[in-house]
């Protein structure tokens, strides 16, 4: 599931941490950057279980409803059919999303303004009501509405991206805000491997192989080790600026881009400078990657080092 793009971004975020500490030891940046796997990891499990919360919201709001109609003494027939959906019964009851749900203690307790300002506004979405109404749903049924609900209604959802941020810090995690529509479009990807009721297939692992993982802890700690090196290069074509004006993001992002280059050369040199560019426009300032771009163009110049800049 984390590929080379987020291997190098969480890269980027740890020396940006670990360069803000002066005691700070090349042994913590590497758990740090482990860390940040897991915390990828731990997003990715973590939304599967919005399927679940929203179930359980939904029937929080049929007892809710049976309460007030019984102390008015009115009549009040429930519509069960979301709340027994059979999908997101087996989202929950899929032993691996448990097990790694209990591993990292993954809870919505901090997040549950996503979960109410879901299920309100799913109450005007033209594909649930259709669901609501048909007399029967089939599995399909029941699998496309929680499609529709994490394709359509997730991504750009100011109360979700809250929740998020407010369950990063309740549960000990970063960057879940930023890396949210990535690792949605995982999570939407496993939805379609449910084909039929008791499915349970694999969850995508961390990493498809461990080349993945061995290149960020080789990316990190051949950045802190040639830090001094590569730090008098960039200096070297600052020209007008000041080196202690220059914004520490864009410092960090040359240092690891250099690294890459230069300590990696089986990496396409188009490959590794795009990468770095889109973390600039990502990460930092408004103008950052063109001036990023500047900088590093000149070296490799100066190295011979002939490569496509954008």
């Amino acid at each position: 599931m984390v590929n080379r793009t987020m291997v190098r971004t969480r890269v980027v975020q740890t020396l940006f941490a670990y360069y803000q500490r002066e005691d700070a030891s090349p042994a913590e940046a590497r758990k740090s950057l482990q860390k940040s796997f897991e915390d990828l990891y731990a997003l990715y499990i973590h939304l599967f279980g919005f399927a679940n919360e929203l179930i359980k919201y939904a029937e929080l709001q049929i007892e809710e409803n049976r309460a007030r109609a019984k102390a008015t003494h009115s009549a009040y027939i429930p519509d069960r059919k979301f709340i027994n959906n059979k999908f997101a019964a087996d989202l929950f009851n899929h032993r691996e999303i448990r097990h790694w749900t209990e591993e990292y203690k993954l809870d919505w307790d901090a997040g549950m303004n996503a979960i109410t300002s879901m299920y309100k506004l799913l109450q005007s979405q033209p594909f649930f009501l259709n669901y609501m109404q048909q007399e029967t749903t089939s599995y399909e049924d029941d699998r496309h509405v929680f499609r529709r609900i994490y394709q359509d209604l997730l991504p750009n959802n100011e109360s979700v991206h809250q929740s998020l941020e407010d369950m990063e810090i309740a549960l000990d995690r970063n960057h879940w805000s930023t890396d949210f529509e990535v690792v949605l479009s995982y999570v939407i990807k496993t939805m379609k491997q449910f084909k039929k009721e008791g499915d349970e297939p694999r969850l995508l692992p961390m990493f498809e192989n461990e080349d993945e993982l061995n290149f960020g802890m080789d990316l990190l700690q051949q950045t802190i080790d040639h830090r001094n090196e590569y730090s008098q290069m960039i200096d070297k074509y600052l020209h007008n600026w000041e080196a202690d004006r220059v914004a520490y993001m864009d410092r960090i992002i040359m240092l690891t881009a250099l690294t890459e280059i230069l300590q990696f050369p089986n990496i396409a040199l188009e490959v590794s400078l795009n990468e770095y560019i889109e973390i600039a426009k990502e990460y930092s300032s408004e103008k950052s990657h063109l001036f990023i771009n500047g900088i590093l163009d000149n070296i490799l110049k100066e190295q011979n080092i002939n490569g496509i800049t954008n």
